[in-house]
């Protein structure tokens, strides 16, 4: 192992073991509990480790903590750029160590984030388009007001901050294998340092969403290297490359890479939400959605998969459950046709009320020119128990002279 490699390791642990001692007194030790649903499919004991329950909602708050801690007596104040978890990382522990925050976000952050960063007591600037813009505007006004520059990732500081994920893990049960969400790499970097440092044998996986596979390429090609990331509902995880750093660690200390694609993302939100009642951000769900998918060899083992986050866009969550609703066959979709004259609409919404189907939306189109004349089109969006049920509408609409077809939840 190279020597360079061995003293980075080295001060990383080191640094984690000091962090633990700030990050315990401004954020939580998130739970690791068992889950049956995930053991079961897993076909060993799977935990889930709630970082989606830590300060700000995010693992990111550690690093943070670590990095501004040690700020104090240095400068007035520290400078961050972020769209999203780092952001409110920074805001809130400059708020917990006097400090002031400038956090420059993208002129796209969502009102939600920014209103969030400024609960924090933080003065956010927007700046640019992407998060590039807004890094170069933060280096600028750290330049010129003398604060110091929080980097989201390739630091010492904040990968030992994150790090603090990884002695918890070691504290809390004698794990084989740990699954850890990738972006720019800090925290799969922290915890496999400190794992890896005092449990050798244990086995790190990290997962990436198959929009942004920075970690994945870099590995590949031996050298940190950038991409092009697309949109993503893992939003948390789109970074163009890897940290110098993180990647010099990940590459001799990371086991395996795994990529998730959007539809898995979405079923592990889904499924999170619905079975475990945890709310999980896309980036905070893909290691679940890799179990869920099948691409996590877990068999006989004592795993963890780290839910990292769970600032999740409440649009974005009404997309996914509206989704998986459909998947599950509670929201479904009747198109048929009925005669134009008064009161056929009522006749079929009577039928439908009688299921106890709940009505979502109805389109009524009487320009359709497949239609035979002095009939409108009909199409009605309802919520049901189950697909069952919305079968037995479209028998009693047939019992009564209606033409209705049954379509599985809303087109995309």
């Amino acid at each position: 192992m190279r020597s360079e490699f061995s003293q980075l390791w080295q001060k990383v642990v080191v640094e984690s073991e000091r962090a633990r001692e700030v990050v315990s007194k401004h954020a939580h030790v998130t739970p690791l509990n068992p889950s049956s649903t995930l053991s079961r499919i897993a076909g060993g004991k799977v935990f889930l480790k709630y970082e989606n329950l830590q300060k700000t909602g995010s693992f990111k708050v550690r690093g943070a903590l670590y990095k501004v801690s040690q700020q104090i007596g240095r400068v007035k104040g520290v400078v961050a750029a972020s769209a999203g978890n780092h952001a409110q990382g920074v805001a809130y522990a400059s708020s917990a160590f006097g400090l002031r925050s400038v956090i420059v976000m993208p002129e796209t952050a969502s009102i939600s984030k920014i209103e969030a960063t400024k609960s924090y007591g933080a003065e956010v600037v927007l700046h640019g388009r992407v998060f590039d813009e807004a890094m170069l505007k933060a280096l600028e006004i750290a330049k010129e007001r003398g604060y110091e520059f929080v980097p989201a990732f390739d630091d010492v500081s904040v990968i030992a901050g994150q790090g603090t994920v990884g002695w918890e893990l070691l504290e809390q049960a004698d794990l084989d294998l740990v699954v850890v969400p990738v972006g720019g790499g800090g925290l799969i970097a922290g915890i496999a340092a400190v794992m890896k440092r005092f449990k050798p044998s244990v086995k790190v996986i990290g997962v990436e969403a198959e929009a942004a596979p920075k970690m994945t390429a870099s590995l590949k090609a031996g050298r940190p290297v950038s991409i092009d990331p697309k949109p993503s509902v893992a939003d948390g995880l789109l970074t163009k490359r890897p940290g110098e750093l993180t990647f010099a660690i990940a590459s001799e200390l990371v086991d395996e890479m795994v990529t998730v694609d959007e539809e898995e993302i979405s079923q592990a939100i889904y499924f999170l939400l619905e079975r475990k009642k945890a709310l999980t951000e896309g980036a905070g769900a893909v290691g679940v959605a890799a179990l869920l998918a099948g691409k996590l060899k877990l068999e006989g083992k004592r795993s963890a998969i780290v839910l990292s986050g769970g600032n999740i866009d409440l649009t974005v969550l009404n997309k996914i459950l509206i989704r998986g609703l459909s998947r599950a066959g509670k929201i479904v979709r009747l198109v048929g046709q009925v005669p134009d004259y008064s009161g056929q609409l009522k006749r079929v919404l009577d039928i439908v009320a009688s299921k106890r189907a709940n009505v979502l939306d109805v389109l009524h189109d009487r320009v359709d020119l497949s239609l035979p004349p002095w009939h409108a089109k009909v199409v009605l969006l309802l919520e049901v128990p189950s697909v069952a049920v919305a079968e037995e509408i479209v028998r009693e609409l047939e019992k009564d002279g209606y033409s209705f077809s049954l379509e599985r939840g809303p087109r995309e």
